[in-house]
This record gives C-alpha cells, structure tokens and sequence, in this order.
C-alpha cells in the first residue's frame, strides 16, 4: 500500500512539474523587445508632410500622433485570417496571426510581436498611468500598449490598433504603401 502511495505521489509531482513549466514563457522562443528611451533613436525619419502624405488621416492619428481607435471600432478586433500584420508607418513585419487571440477589450491582441526586433517598447507615462508603449523599431510610430494580462506562452497582451496595421495573407506580398 505504501509502494502504491508513493508511485501515485511522484506521478502528481511529475504531472504537477509538467503543467509548471508549460506556462512558463519561453523567452527563447518569445524573447521581450528593447526599450527606447527616446523617440529620436530610430533609423527612419520623415517630416511631418512626408507623414501626412504617407497616411491616411486615421493611420496618422494612430502612428504619429499617439492617438487610439475607439474600442471595438477597429477592422481586426474579431479578424481571425491567417497572415502577417505590418506597420503601416515601416511597412516592416510586427505581428503574425499565429500569435493573435480575442482578448475582449476591443482591440487586436496579440501575445507576442513576431520577431523581438519587430517592436519596442517606450514607457508612457501619460493620462496620469504607467505604462508600455508599443512602437515599431524603424520609425518609432505608436502601435499600441502592451499588458502583463494575456495567455500563455507569455502572459503577455499585446493591444494594437487596427489603424496602425496592415494584414497581408498568407501567401500574399508585403506591402508597398499605407495608402
């Protein structure tokens, strides 16, 4: 009976252990972007008009002027397809379907950027919070905020603005143009 106790009580540690370490993140795989300490170290830049006449007026509002679309207005808050998301500022990969979830705030949310080089992360502390900005690593245009409240892999939510993006299929060609 004792035997039988205590194969039962390595087989619970064992399948304790295992359901441990699959919530624990990653980091290999989903490893945390950089933070920026300025607006001003990144490696494109363009002048206001340039901006203007790059953009719609709402993916400037988002991406240059920090702003944010109203809660479940966006065109990929329940958009499930599978693809790429771009920056519509860089025009560069930030995001990929395989990591988007429906988080019910009423933006897209994602648990991780695509690659960590894809993003960064600039520490807003504006409407009177804390908090972490996500912006694109080539311009420093705003995406959105990131949340330690998400899934697993990494407990992290990643809320984008859909205005900021721009969604290529599978199998379809980056974009050249936020227009």
């Amino acid at each position: 009976m004792k035997r039988i106790a205590y194969f039962i009580g390595i087989a619970v540690c064992v399948l304790l252990s295992d359901c441990s370490r699959s919530q624990t993140p990653d980091k290999n795989k989903y490893p945390d972007p950089q933070i920026a300490t300025s607006y001003n170290n990144f490696p494109v830049k363009y002048s206001d008009a340039q901006w203007r006449q790059k953009l719609t007026p709402a993916e400037y509002f988002i991406l240059r002027q920090r702003g944010t679309e109203m809660a479940f207005s966006g065109k990929y808050n329940h958009f499930y397809k599978k693809g790429t998301y771009y920056s519509a500022a860089s025009l560069q990969p930030v995001f990929s379907s395989d990591t988007k979830f429906n988080s019910g705030t009423g933006w897209p949310s994602f648990y991780a950027p695509i690659t960590k080089d894809a993003v960064k992360l600039v520490l807003d502390k504006s409407d009177g919070m804390q908090r972490w900005e996500v912006v694109d690593s080539k311009t420093g245009s705003h995406l959105g905020h990131v949340f330690d409240d998400g899934p697993p892999p990494t407990g992290k939510r990643y809320c984008i603005d859909s205005d900021a993006l721009i969604f290529v299929p599978e199998g379809g060609k980056p974009p050249t143009s936020a227009k």
